[in-house]
């Protein structure tokens, strides 16, 4: 079988149904790959390191010659780990890129279409499925937003919306953070920025897929920064140009709510995150919410946090264009997710 080279279209379209192979070094895969991706390393860290200089310093028939010599220890291993991989996935074909679609790419698929598998390859590589993610923040989405203040279980809502069917992008999950000082909280490590944008622009590929005329993408009402990643420009600016339906639920019922979900993790943590926005709390609140975490009262430092975030909140909403036209406001009881998703819904 020979092995054939896909566009980065016709590779995106494969990837939903058969393994992806990433044979970057391991480095190179931790800071950002394409979603779904296994890591097969033709060379590790340091190995890429020296073919790398071989190859600017010296020649390219030098580079291969001490790439072959890492290659050849490593052809068994990578077959038994892609005969693995696919036994599990029921399939004997693979899909296999580089950083630009040249020799380590190659290299691997040589190997895989000798030992009997389907063998894909995308030209261009990483480098062209990046170009691939940023354009998908380019077009122009139907987009429904689902505002409120902290405390209102937006989260939850969206979760809601999903299980009635509904296409719903939870960009606090991609990104493992929250939004707010506690958001870090009970979460794994963030990605870094890259994967988060591959990872976002994965799910806006897939949803746009499902689309119909009746169909819109609901996202949470965001700050442009979650945590240590930003949204992009582009695609957060179209955010904010779309109508926002807001769950407007009591003070008390948010405080609670909160509660429930922050209430069990340590003071220390609790000090920290209180004390990571000091600066825009203000001394004196800062201190009085610290003193009420040492004197057990929880709910006395959330109250005092809960006021500022729905300041930040309203103080954010009212910078976009006719922010009066745009914001929908819905009476909701309580933080009750069902409930309230039905209420988006009608």
């Amino acid at each position: 079988m020979a092995v054939t080279k896909l566009l980065i279209d016709e590779f995106i379209v494969l990837s939903k149904q058969y393994p992806v192979f990433d044979v970057r070094s391991e480095g190179e895969f931790e800071h950002a790959h394409i979603p779904g991706a296994h890591s097969l390393p033709l060379f590790n860290n340091a190995e890429r390191k020296i073919v790398g200089t071989a190859y600017k310093q010296e020649s390219k028939q030098k580079a291969i010659k001490i790439g072959l010599k890492y290659f050849g220890v490593k052809m068994v291993k990578m077959v038994e780990a892609v005969e693995q991989l696919t036994e599990d996935a029921n399939t004997k074909t693979v899909l296999v890129h580089c950083w630009r679609g040249g020799m380590r790419s190659a290299g691997v698929a040589w190997l895989l279409d000798l030992y009997g598998f389907k063998v894909y390859t995308l030209v261009g590589g990483y480098k062209t499925y990046r170009n691939w993610v940023l354009k998908q923040f380019d077009l122009t989405y139907p987009i429904q937003i689902v505002g409120g203040y902290t405390g209102s279980g937006k989260t939850e809502v969206l979760q809601e919306l999903s299980n009635r069917g509904e296409l719903v992008i939870d960009l606090e999950g991609l990104a493992h953070h929250k939004g707010s000082a506690f958001g870090a909280l009970g979460q794994p490590p963030q990605p870094r920025q890259e994967m988060f944008e591959n990872l976002l622009a994965a799910q806006l590929s897939d949803k746009a897929v499902l689309l119909t005329s009746e169909k819109v993408i609901w996202l949470e009402d965001e700050s442009q920064r979650i945590g240590e990643v930003n949204i992009p420009t582009i695609f957060f600016k179209q955010m904010r140009e779309k109508k926002v339906l807001f769950l407007d639920i009591p003070f008390d019922e948010r405080l609670q709510y909160i509660l429930q979900g922050y209430g069990k993790f340590s003071k220390e943590h609790l000090v920290n995150a209180v004390i990571r926005i000091k600066k825009r709390l203000g001394g004196l609140e800062t201190k009085t919410a610290i003193n009420c975490l040492i004197e057990d009262d929880i709910m006395g430092c959330f109250a005092i946090l809960l006021k500022y975030y729905d300041k930040g909140y309203f103080a954010g909403s009212q910078k976009r264009e006719n922010p009066e036209q745009l914001i929908h406001k819905i009476p909701c009881n309580s933080v009750d997710a069902k409930t309230n998703a039905i209420k988006l819904l009608q």
